[in-house]
């Protein structure tokens, strides 16, 4: 049995799967707020119920906002303020007594997809979330793909490829640089960017309501979307050249994504034809729970 725990900012949801991948149970509470002794006893709480009531023990995968730091072992980039600069893994450990493993939200999303997921079979897998903020997760082989730092697939701070002039410098970023791709293809930073270009504030979800419906101001601003989604994804196939780059996160929800975006990345990528998949999600919400178990 495999047990995987999703910590987010509000919730914290445990699933268990047996080795084909069917759900045995399934369950979520709030996260304790600003608690890092509480958030610990939570899951521990979690994990031995679940146990409990299924009779047996599981492998322990954890899917955390942020990453564990190569440097000091502690959790850093999380946007749940309390679980920064502590040792949650080695706190979980002990707190369990047994052999935990864990990884950011993004790697598990990409993970799950890629195991049973829309990228099912694929060798290498490019899993994006295009949400509040932009991340991505790297699966080879069935592995993720961590690297020396923890920060592999990180697409979402690098700039913009291939700006336009109107695009430069771009958006300032909570990282402290400009023109980060999160600040184009997030839902804020496309509501943002509307409302510079347009004049008008919407969200990114009554932007494309509204495109659907025929509002020729919106369909401009999704259609500038599409063209800086897929110039970033092509930057990606350059570098990686996965099988499947599988899109989730609220935004790829927007279905004319997968019609629209694969035909216009072949222009930069430097290939005379591109082979690449781009996928919706098959799990949503929970890839990320599903991922840690796979972990």
């Amino acid at each position: 049995m495999r047990l995987g725990i999703d910590l987010g900012g509000t919730k914290i949801e445990i699933i268990a799967l047996d080795d084909s991948g069917k759900e045995l149970l399934r369950r979520r509470v709030p996260t304790p707020k600003d608690n890092y002794g509480e958030i610990l006893q939570t899951i521990a709480q979690l994990v031995r119920d679940a146990e409990v009531e299924l009779g047996q023990q599981g492998s322990l995968g954890i899917g955390t906002p942020g990453a564990l730091s190569r440097a000091s072992g502690r959790l850093k980039n999380s946007n749940s303020i309390a679980l920064n600069g502590q040792p949650i893994l080695q706190d979980l450990e002990s707190l369990l007594q047994r052999k935990v493993q864990i990884s950011n939200d993004a790697n598990c999303f990409a993970l799950s997809e890629a195991t049973d997921g829309a990228a099912a079979g694929a060798s290498v897998v490019f899993g994006v979330i295009l949400g509040t903020g932009v991340g991505a997760g790297i699966v080879v082989n069935g592995h993720v793909l961590t690297g020396p730092n923890g920060i592999a697939g990180e697409w979402g701070h690098n700039p913009l490829p291939w700006p336009q002039a109107e695009e430069l410098p771009g958006p300032s970023c909570y990282c402290g640089k400009y023109g980060c791709i999160e600040t184009f293809l997030s839902g804020p930073g496309m509501a943002k960017l509307h409302q510079i270009e347009a004049g008008i504030a919407l969200s990114a979800e009554e932007i494309v309501a509204r495109a659907e419906q025929g509002d020729a101001v919106c369909e401009r601003s999704l259609q500038r979307y599409e063209h800086r989604l897929a110039r970033s994804l092509a930057h990606v196939i350059n570098i990686l050249d996965p099988d499947v780059i599988v899109l989730g996160g609220g935004m790829s929800n927007i279905e004319r994504l997968y019609a629209n975006v694969p035909p216009l990345w072949g222009q930069w990528v430097f290939s005379d034809r591109v082979d690449t998949k781009l996928a919706q999600h098959r799990y949503g919400d929970s890839s990320g729970v599903r991922g840690a178990a796979w972990l």
